[in-house]
Parts: structure tokens; C-alpha cells; sequence
């Protein structure tokens, strides 16, 4: 008994020891070092949700560009059209198609910012690959009921996809610079960036992003590669025999092309299983967008985005045309869509008339890889002024135009495939140079020219813009920005306590800040950062509209925008 009652207590003893050992602060255990470990696993995952987006981008859009591309061949044929679907009127259909597609989205400003508000970036993204991979389940069953409502979703889709990608691509740049600042403080109290402070990883991303985008060119041509090859089109004496003229003296179809480019027409089967394929990929870029695309905020930030009203986020966009940046860089994105006409009208009229039909995955495949390569040229942003990359890629395309008004290749000629190679590079060159951001329309294959004079004159119309902006930027002239209205919060919670007086309800806050946003909007003109480094005191009241506003100064404007930014945060 002796024994057991001096055994005991030292049992305990040591049981405690070791809980004591286990539990309390481990010897080797370095917290900096872990916080390091920690950070770069998180800079390692904005990595991959960068490079899953780019991908998930690629297979949607080579399904789609390689499936129209074939489309738009067989529907070409007329035996096809007769043997096939006698007078469906596939013609008909697919100008109505391609309506659809290139006419809806112009409304697209309209319903954009609604749908990512209530949906949210990633899964934007999601629905908007399975549009894609719904057009593309509409072919297996060819019919005026099917195709056009298909083609008028994926019209529906394009400015929602290409908005919600952007502004994922920018909201991983900014993750990835709190992740390698996460010292400091701005960043630990989750306040507002410093301006430009993650201008450079935005740079990077979108390289990345357009790298691997630009090789959607090249894996579209693959159903061209397996399917429609050698097998099944005619050779150049056939197609082109009746062809007279090509390059600029050609508008809208090859004068003399012949109807029937088909040796066969394909076996059902084989198109079914060449679109089940296509199908199998659309649900690939799908679970790629949904399983390995992290999410692009947290979710303090999507009760902040979401608490925003319906009418506020619907006239965000119309609030940025105020500013000047945005209006004079118009031309550019128009110059875009002619430069997307042309593009194809140059395959056609120039490659297609020369080379015939079976080079024109050549031409694609080389254009695709040169835009993919040089689109790492972007990179050069990180050093040089933004202008030089795209006037850069302006004075390329400016001189391919030139050239091309005076050169006009003979029909059926094979001695013309080096230089028609080389201008297809050339012309990926200057739309990897002009592009500063993803260039969403090139996946259209239209069958029209658009003229060279008009697109020298909206080019040179665009450079001219585009200098204009520089010069006023150098002049430091104020620009415009819309004012981010203030969240409403339906909760209360230490994340929105205000330290002045955290017993003041939500709602009455939010109504207080905004009679008081109101009073002063007309006052305080939202311009300011140029570069963002120097703000000298006289430039930054030249903005103002009213006398009241220049009497204020620089304390009541500066201190009222910081208290705001602070507040809401970056959206």
C-alpha cells in the first residue's frame, strides 16, 4: 500500500510532465519561418489558379473555334446541305448563327456587372463554359431551334466571360502582392493597396494568361487535323479552278469558289464521335474552372460586394465612360473588332485563294504560335514605357496593311506560302503587341473581308487617341473615377464595429455616410494618380468643378477619400 501511494503521485507526475511537453512551446519550433512556409504555399496556389484559368480558357475556346470552323465548311457543301438536311437552309442558319454571336454582346454592358454581382467571378467563369459546352451538345442534332438559340447564349456569354476572366487574373495579382507583402501593414488590416503597387504582377499574370490562351489557335485546327483532312476535301484543281482574282481585289466570298469542297461527305458516326470528344473537353475546362480555380475574394469581401445595391452596380460602367483614359482608348477596341474581320478575310481571300482550303490550318496553327510566343513581349512593360509595346505592335500591323494593299497573289499558286507564312506571323507579332488584355474576339470565323483603308484609318485613328492620352497624362490633367458606393451591412460583427462609436447601428451609418457622399460629390472630383508619386498641390485642384471645392483644400478632399477608401477597400 506504501508502495502504490508513492507511485501514484509520481505517475502524475511525469503524465504531466510529458502533456506539458507536448503541449507547450516546441524547442525548434521557428513561427517566422512557418509564416514563410505558409506564404509561399499561398503564392504557389494563386500560381495555380492563374495557370487553371489560362488552361480552362484555351480548351473553351479551341472546342468552340474548331467546331464552328468545321461547321461552317460542311454547311458550305452543298451536297452535304442536300444529302444531309435537304432544305433545312444551313446558310441561312449559320449567318443567323453568327448574328447571334457577334451582335448580342454589343448589349452586353447592360447585364454584365448584375450577373457577376449575383454569381460572382468563378462562378461566372463556370456558367459561361457550360453556354460553350451547350453550343457545342446543340450539333448533334442540327436544327433551326437548336443552333441559333445556342449561338444568341454563347453571344449572351462572351462579355461576361472575358469580364469575370480579367478581373480574376487582376484580383490573383493583387493576392499574390499581399502574400509576398504580408508585413506590412496595410496589408495585415486589410486596407486599400498603394497605388500601382501590384501593377507589375498584373503585367506578368495576363503574359501568362495570353501565352497559353494565344495556343487555342493551334488545338482548334485539331478536328480540322483528324476529321476533315486530306481524306475528305477536294484538292486546289477542283476548288479552285474557277477562281480568277484574290487579296485585296477579292470582297466578301472568293468570286468562283466552288460549291462543293467535299471528295465524301463524312459518316455520321465519325462526326458524333468527333463532337462527343469536343464535348468530353467543354466538361474538362468546366471542372477545371470549378475544382481548381481558388476563389478571387474572401468572403468578407463578397458580403462587401454583394451589399452593394442592384441599381448602383448596374450604372458602375456607365460612370466609367467619364473618364477620359477609358474614351480615348475606344478606337483601339474598335480597331480590335476590325482587326478580328480582317483577320479571317486575309485567310480567305489571300491564303485560302493561294494555298488552297487544305493549308488553312497552316496558316492558323503559324498565327496562333507566333501570337503565343511574342505575347510574352508584354513582359517588357516591367521596364519600358506602356506605350512603346503598343505602338509597337500598331507600326507592325500599319506596314502589313500597306503591304497587303499592293499584293495580290495569284490563284492555285504554291510558291506563295512562305510569304503568306510570314504575314501570318508578322500579323500574331502586332496582335500580341497591341493586346492589353485578352483579346476575346478573335474566335469568330467570319466569311467577309473588312477593307484595308478602313482598317489603316481606324488604326492610325487609334494611335492618334492614344497619344492624346499620353500627353494629357504627362500634363497630369485629372481624370474621373466613379465613386464606389458605400456597403450596407445586414450584420454586425467585429469586422464592421467602428472604433469612434461601435454601439451606432448599421443601417443608420450607411444612410449617414451617404447624405454626406452626396453633399460632397460635387465637390471633390475622384481624379488624382497619374503614376501615382507625386501629387503636387496645384495640379491636384485643377480637378475640382466648383470654387467651394478649391477653397477646401487639400485637407478636406484628402482626409474625406481616405476615410472612404479605408472603408470600403479596393473593388
Amino acid at each position: 500500500e506504501t508502495k502504490e501511494h508513492f507511485l501514484y503521485p509520481m505517475q502524475v507526475h511525469f503524465l504531466l510532465l510529458g502533456m506539458e511537453e507536448f503541449l507547450g512551446p516546441q524547442a525548434d519550433y521557428n513561427e517566422e519561418e512557418e509564416e514563410k512556409k505558409y506564404y509561399r504555399r499561398k503564392r504557389l496556389g494563386i500560381i495555380k489558379n492563374v495557370v487553371a484559368a489560362s488552361i480552362g480558357a484555351m480548351i473553351v475556346y479551341s472546342v468552340y473555334m474548331g467546331l464552328l470552323q468545321m461547321q461552317l465548311i460542311l454547311h458550305y457543301d452543298t451536297t452535304y446541305r442536300e444529302v444531309k438536311y435537304s432544305n433545312l437552309g444551313l446558310q441561312d442558319i449559320d449567318q443567323k448563327m453568327l448574328m447571334g454571336i457577334n451582335v448580342t454582346p454589343i448589349i452586353g454592358l447592360l447585364y454584365t456587372p448584375l450577373l457577376i454581382r449575383f454569381l460572382g467571378t468563378k462562378w461566372m467563369m463556370f456558367l459561361a463554359s457550360g453556354i460553350y459546352a451547350l453550343f457545342v451538345s446543340t450539333n448533334y442534332w442540327e436544327r433551326y431551334y437548336t443552333l441559333v438559340p445556342s449561338a444568341v447564349a454563347i453571344g449572351v456569354a462572351i462579355v461576361p466571360l472575358w469580364a469575370s476572366l480579367g478581373n480574376y487574373i487582376t484580383r490573383m495579382a493583387q493576392q499574390y502582392y499581399e502574400c509576398v507583402n504580408y508585413k506590412e501593414e496595410h496589408v495585415q488590416e486589410q486596407k486599400k493597396l498603394p497605388k500601382g503597387a501590384c501593377h507589375s504582377y498584373i503585367i506578368v499574370f495576363q503574359s501568362v494568361f495570353n501565352i497559353i490562351f494565344n495556343l487555342s489557335f493551334v488545338f482548334a485546327e485539331l478536328p480540322m487535323a483528324f476529321v476533315l483532312n486530306s481524306t475528305y476535301l477536294h484538292d486546289n484543281s477542283h476548288v479552285l479552278a474557277q477562281v480568277k482574282h484574290c487579296g485585296a481585289n477579292v470582297t466578301g466570298l472568293i468570286p468562283g469558289f466552288n460549291n462543293t469542297v467535299l471528295k465524301k461527305l463524312p459518316s455520321s458516326m465519325l462526326l458524333i464521335k468527333a463532337e462527343s470528344v469536343l464535348m468530353g473537353f467543354a466538361f474538362l475546362s468546366m471542372i477545371i474552372f470549378l475544382g481548381l480555380c481558388g476563389a478571387a475574394y474572401r468572403p468578407t469581401e463578397e458580403i462587401d460586394l454583394r451589399s452593394i445595391g442592384w441599381g448602383n452596380i448596374f450604372q458602375l460602367p456607365f460612370k466609367h465612360l467619364r473618364d477620359y483614359r477609358l474614351r480615348l482608348l475606344c478606337p483601339f477596341f474598335i480597331y480590335s473588332g476590325f482587326e478580328t474581320l480582317f483577320d479571317v478575310g486575309f485567310k480567305d481571300s489571300y491564303g485560302v485563294c493561294a494555298l488552297g482550303l487544305n493549308k488553312l490550318w497552316l496558316l492558323i496553327v503559324v498565327y496562333g504560335l507566333s501570337a503565343s510566343i511574342f505575347s510574352s513581349l508584354s513582359l517588357s512593360l516591367l521596364r519600358l514605357p506602356r506605350w512603346v509595346c503598343l505602338i509597337s505592335g500598331a507600326f507592325v500591323h500599319g506596314v502589313l496593311v500597306v503591304v497587303l494593299m499592293a499584293f495580290s497573289p495569284e490563284p492555285n499558286c504554291p510558291k506563295y506560302e512562305g510569304p503568306l507564312l510570314v504575314i501570318s506571323a508578322l500579323w500574331g507579332l502586332g496582335t500580341a503587341l497591341n493586346k492589353t488584355g485578352p483579346y476575346s474576339e478573335c474566335c469568330t470565323l467570319k466569311k467577309r473581308n473588312a477593307k484595308l483603308s478602313i482598317l489603316l484609318v481606324t488604326l492610325l485613328l487609334a494611335c492618334c487617341c492614344y497619344w492624346v492620352m499620353e500627353r494629357r497624362l504627362a500634363k497630369r490633367v485629372p481624370f474621373r473615377l466613379p465613386r464606389i458606393p458605400r456597403p450596407r451591412h445586414k450584420v454586425k460583427g467585429y469586422r464592421y464595429l467602428e472604433e469612434d462609436n461601435s454601439d451606432e447601428s448599421d443601417s443608420e451609418r450607411s444612410e449617414e455616410d451617404d447624405r454626406e457622399d452626396e453633399r460632397e460629390e460635387d465637390d471633390c472630383d475622384v481624379v488624382q494618380n497619374l503614376d501615382g508619386e507625386e501629387r503636387d498641390q496645384e495640379g491636384w485642384y485643377q480637378g475640382a468643378n466648383s470654387p467651394r471645392a478649391r477653397r477646401r483644400g487639400a485637407e478636406g478632399c484628402g482626409q474625406d477619400d481616405a476615410r472612404v477608401n479605408e472603408r470600403d477597400g479596393e473593388i
